[in-house]
């Protein structure tokens, strides 16, 4: 699915760009998300995992987004550089597509901006737009507290709670929790 641009101003004044992915952003995409990868345990590939993305796998993957009718990609530009991208995603199947699974990536050095918000203001909108959809659906990691506080601004609320599902390199264990947003018409 292809979203028109979007062009806002960020709260330190410089303008950004939401956007659906081109092929001109996909070494920007990959270096967000092996640079991203590497400041938190938060997300779930470590850096080294994310030699498995390649220039074609991320060609491909953003032919497929933008040409599904079942899920679509935001990218954030600031100054040119790709500052982080969101998901949604979800199935055509009966049963289960009242629901959509959500995901969100924002480098360091942009939090505090607004991205984040913004990014999921469009999300949703995407989602209310859908006559199917529900709910939406995301999880997070334990001790994730800025992810957190933003699910819960945006009207996420924790649903279930996976314990010990994730292993860090050290051997500390965290808890996964599920949150759900139900759509408002």
């Amino acid at each position: 699915m292809i979203i028109e641009d979007i062009e806002y101003k960020l709260k330190d004044g410089r303008m950004a760009l939401i956007r659906s992915p081109k092929d001109e952003d996909i070494q920007g995409m990959l270096d967000c998300l092996r640079i991203a990868a590497g400041e938190t345990d938060y997300i779930l590939p470590y850096p080294e995992e994310c030699r498995k993305h390649t220039v074609e796998s991320e060609k491909a993957l953003f032919d497929r987004v933008n040409k599904a009718d079942n899920e679509a990609m935001l990218i954030c530009l600031v100054e040119g550089k790709v500052a982080g991208n969101c998901q949604i995603t979800w199935s055509n199947k009966m049963k289960i597509r009242h629901r959509a699974s959500i995901g969100i990536v924002l480098l360091s050095e942009f939090w505090n901006q607004g991205i984040g918000t913004r990014l999921f203001q469009e999300l949703i909108r995407i989602a209310e737009e859908n006559p199917n959809l529900m709910q939406l659906e995301l999880d997070f990691i334990e001790g994730n507290n800025r992810a957190r506080a933003l699910y819960e601004k945006m009207g996420f609320r924790v649903t279930g709670v996976k314990p010990d599902a994730n292993r860090l390199k050290g051997g500390t264990l965290l808890n996964e929790y599920s949150m759900i947003r139900e759509i408002r018409r």
